[in-house]
């Protein structure tokens, strides 16, 4: 049997709605907050149908509308105070993010600035976000990152070797609208490594290591292992398994999108709580190195990791993941799967082979382990030699 922690803590919008359609539910959502929107929208959206569609649906009823797409990829820390600066002087009522994880990250900061003084720099790591932002209502366009239902916001600063995140409940959107139909034909790479990174969120949220919280004092916004989870992790798993190698093979499956989009909003519901841990920790450097997309990083590390860990949660895990019972899973089975979907999806199978070099292994290791939030949730002693050894294996491929 699989041991349950016995605590708790969830911290979600206070509406979710997901389907196909849902995103109609858009004006309705702003209305609770007012008016006067500020509009966080992904580039790459603004020529699309669904654009416009919106945009009309919210002047419609009576929605004054400012539109802010100018989203730099990696989120120049610079832009987004500037960005705080110009939704500050117009004043809204609420921000509306609509993209992929940087626009609606950019938008909980704008909402942060929008409200609070700057610089962003300010803020950076946990639970420095003195008060509420503005209400934030976040419709993602892919599946992965989980933004619209967590506490956290990651930007670039040139100052820092590494992403930096800004935590805090605060930062949870008040509205999260998921409607597949925005993934619905989305480029093959897109769906792949920000499916596998909602994997990644499944994984690392179920096996997090279990905190002792004093509720006499402030909680972290990562509390580690969470009995409130651990249902919602396994049924993220259970959706993505299946799912996501027909949604990157067959971009216009409509059933294997939703299945991808639910399990995704589910692995952000996770991990929201519990955080992440080893595959992020080990990426940020591993990115930063080789220029190459963060779910592929974590995607790529996912088995080597799983090499590391140990307990019966990993075959509740590949159960989930392969849609049989227990009995028959195991943590070797749970690898095999993942390496297997990686394969499908064409996530690469070692560190070589996007041009990590081994002399480089030590320094992402040191970097990972000043990745102190992650580190601290991950379920075995992370030493250097540990990630050390993590590495190696992910550097060869071998299991």
């Amino acid at each position: 049997m699989v041991s349950l922690p016995d605590v708790g803590t969830l911290r979600l919008p206070g509406r979710i709605h997901f389907g196909y359609g849902s995103r109609a539910q858009l004006a309705e959502a702003v209305l609770v907050h007012g008016r006067k929107v500020f509009a966080v929208v992904d580039p790459f959206l603004v020529h699309s149908r669904f654009y416009g569609d919106i945009l009309a649906g919210l002047r419609d009823a009576g929605i004054e509308v400012r539109i802010h797409s100018d989203i730099t990829p990696e989120l120049p820390v610079g832009t987004l105070d500037e960005a705080g600066a110009l939704a500050r002087d117009y004043g809204p009522d609420v921000v509306v993010a609509i993209g992929g994880g940087s626009a609606l990250d950019a938008a909980k900061l704008i909402a942060l600035l929008a409200v609070h003084p700057g610089p962003l720099s300010g803020y950076y790591g946990e639970n420095l976000v003195p008060g509420p932002v503005l209400p934030i209502v976040a419709l993602p366009t892919t599946a992965g990152t989980g933004s619209e239902v967590t506490p956290v916001a990651v930007v670039s600063d040139p100052d820092r070797e590494l992403k930096v995140g800004i935590s805090s409940p605060f930062l949870v959107p008040a509205v999260a609208i998921v409607d597949p139909e925005f993934t619905v034909g989305s480029p093959a790479p897109v769906t792949a490594y920000s499916g596998i990174d909602a994997l990644v969120h499944a994984v690392e949220s179920y096996t997090a290591r279990e905190f002792t919280l004093d509720w006499s004092l402030p909680l972290p916004v990562f509390t580690g292992r969470n009995a409130l989870i651990e249902p919602i992790a396994l049924q993220a798993a259970r959706h993505l398994g299946p799912g996501l190698p027909v949604a990157v093979t067959k971009p216009d499956d409509r059933r294997a999108r939703e299945e991808v989009a639910k399990g995704a909003l589910l692995a952000g519901m996770a991990f929201g709580s519990t955080g992440t841990h080893l595959c992020h920790a080990l990426q940020y450097p591993i990115g930063a190195l080789t220029k190459t997309p963060h779910g592929l990083g974590t995607g790529l590390m996912l088995p080597y990791v799983i090499d590391a860990l140990n307990g019966d949660r990993l075959a509740a895990l590949g159960a989930a993941l392969e849609g049989i019972p227990v009995r028959e899973a195991s943590k070797e089975r749970l690898r095999a799967r993942v390496a297997e979907i990686n394969r499908a999806i064409g996530v690469p199978s070692n560190l070589a082979g996007i041009g990590v070099t081994r002399d480089q292994l030590p320094r992402i290791a040191e970097l990972a382990l000043g990745s102190k939030r992650l580190i601290a949730i991950a379920p075995i002693e992370p030493t250097r030699a540990a990630l050390l050894d993590i590495l190696e294996r992910a550097f060869e491929g071998a299991s």
